[in-house]
C-alpha cells in the first residue's frame, strides 16, 4: 500500500515502542517540521516547548493515564525524547497559538451515511483529512490490539496516539476544526479524547469521553455506530452543540452549525470561508446514495463527493494555495471511506481526484472484541 501501515499490540508501553520503532522515520520528519512551524504560529522555540511539554501530564494522567505509557515506548522505540512525543500530541494546541501562558485551521470534511440512505443498506463514515501540505509523508494507518478494549484502526501523523478511524465496536470518528478558541488556555490535547473515544465499547462511553473532558481548543467530533445512528458534537471549551443526519446523512466541515458560542459570538466569523460551500456541495452527491445498490456504487458516488474541485484549491478535495503563508499551505492528506457494516476501510494517501482507495488489509471487526452487528441476537 502506499500509505505506511503500523502494527501494535500488548499493553501500553509495549505497543508504544513497537509503535515509535516502525514508525521512526516518519516521527523524524514530524518533528523536523513541526519544530520549525510552532516557531511560526505559537512563537515558541522548540526547546520552550520541550520545557512546557510536562505540563500537560497531570490532564493526561487524570484522562488517559494508559496513553502515558504508550508515549514513553513510543520515545523509546523511536529514540526521540519522551516530551518531544508529547509536543507531536498538543500540535493542535500549539498551530493555533501559545496554549502554555495564555486560530487553528483544520479544514476538514467529516460525513456519515445512515443505512436507509445508502442503497446497499450499509452504514458508511469517513472524511477528507485537511492539513499542513509537508505532513502528507508523515501520516500513517495504525492498527491497535489492546488488553480489554475495543481493536482500533486509525490515520494518525506519526507519534500521535490518536486522531480519526473506526473500531471494532462498530464506532466510527471523524473529525474537524472550528477555528475558534476561548477560555482555558492549557486544556486537553485532542488526540487523547480522540484516543478515548476510540477505546470506547459503546456509543455512551464515547459520548462520556468528549463530556468529560476539558479542551482549550473548539472542534468537531462525528460519531457514526454501525447500528444505524450518527451524532455530530461541536465541542467548545465551554458548552457543546449537536445536530443528527437529515434524511440519514450527516455532513460537517469548519463552522459552528448548531449554535454560536455566546463568548464568541459578537465577533465570530469564518476562519474557513469556502467551509459554507463544502458541506452543501457534499450534501448534494451524497443525497443521491440511496440509488447505489452496491458497495461499488456507494464509494464511487462518495469518491465524487469527496473529489469535488468547486472553489479549486479551496473545495472539498483540497489543494495548496499559494497565496497562503508557507506554514499555513494545506491539501488533503488522507481521504477514507470506511464501511462500519462489513469493517471495510478504504483510504487514499493524498488527494481522493488523483488517488485510490486502498482496502487496508485490517477488517474491523476480525478477531473482535466485540462480536459485528449481523452475530448479535435479534
Amino acid at each position: 500500500m502506499r500509505i505506511p501501515l503500523v502494527e501494535i499490540a500488548g499493553v501500553p508501553r509495549e505497543r508504544g515502542r513497537q509503535y515509535g520503532e516502525q514508525a521512526r522515520e516518519q516521527i523524524e520528519r514530524s518533528i523536523a517540521w513541526y519544530s520549525e512551524q510552532f516557531t511560526a504560529t505559537a512563537s515558541l522555540s522548540w526547546d520552550a516547548i520541550l520545557q512546557n511539554a510536562r505540563r500537560w501530564e497531570p490532564l493526561v494522567e487524570a484522562y488517559l493515564p494508559d496513553a502515558l505509557a504508550e508515549m514513553q515506548g513510543i520515545a523509546d522505540g523511536s529514540g526521540f525524547r519522551y516530551e518531544e512525543i508529547l509536543a507531536l500530541n498538543g500540535r493542535g494546541e500549539l498551530s493555533a497559538g501559545n496554549p502554555f501562558f495564555e486560530e487553528a485551521n483544520e479544514a476538514c470534511s467529516s460525513y456519515s451515511i445512515l443505512p436507509e440512505a445508502a442503497g446497499d443498506g450499509h452504514a458508511y463514515c469517513g472524511q477528507n483529512w485537511d492539513w499542513r501540505s509537508t505532513i502528507l509523508d508523515t501520516v500513517v494507518m495504525l492498527h491497535i490490539e489492546q488488553p480489554g478494549l475495543p481493536t482500533i484502526v486509525m490515520q494518525v501523523e506519526a507519534g500521535q496516539v490518536g486522531r480519526q478511524g473506526a473500531n471494532s465496536a462498530g464506532i466510527g470518528l471523524n473529525a474537524n476544526g472550528l477555528g475558534a478558541r476561548f477560555g482555558k488556555t492549557l486544556g486537553m490535547p485532542q488526540p487523547y479524547i480522540r484516543r478515548k473515544i476510540l477505546d470506547s465499547s459503546d456509543m455512551n462511553q464515547a459520548l462520556e469521553a468528549v463530556f468529560e473532558s476539558q479542551q482549550s481548543l473548539c472542534t468537531n467530533l462525528l460519531l457514526s455506530h454501525r447500528d444505524g445512528f450518527a451524532i455530530d458534537l461541536e465541542t467548545t471549551p465551554g458548552r457543546h452543540g449537536w445536530g443528527y443526519p437529515t434524511n440519514g446523512v450527516l455532513v460537517h466541515t469548519n463552522h459552528f452549525r448548531y449554535f454560536v458560542p455566546k463568548q464568541i459570538e459578537d465577533t465570530y466569523r469564518y476562519v474557513s470561508p469556502d467551509s459554507l460551500y463544502r458541506a452543501e456541495r457534499i450534501e448534494r452527491v451524497l443525497a443521491r446514495t440511496v440509488e447505489a445498490k452496491s458497495g461499488e456504487a456507494m464509494r464511487a458516488l462518495i469518491r465524487e463527493a469527496l473529489s469535488d474541485h468547486f472553489g479549486y484549491p479551496d473545495s472539498v478535495c483540497n489543494h495548496p494555495n499559494e497565496h497562503d503563508p508557507w506554514w499555513d499551505q494545506n491539501e488533503t492528506v488522507a481521504s477514507s471511506i470506511v464501511d462500519l457494516t462489513t469493517g471495510e476501510y478504504r483510504i487514499a494517501h493524498g488527494n481522493p481526484c488523483e488517488n485510490e482507495y486502498e482496502l487496508l488489509p485490517w477488517n474491523l471487526y476480525n478477531a473482535a472484541l466485540v462480536r459485528p452487528a449481523s452475530a448479535l441476537p435479534a
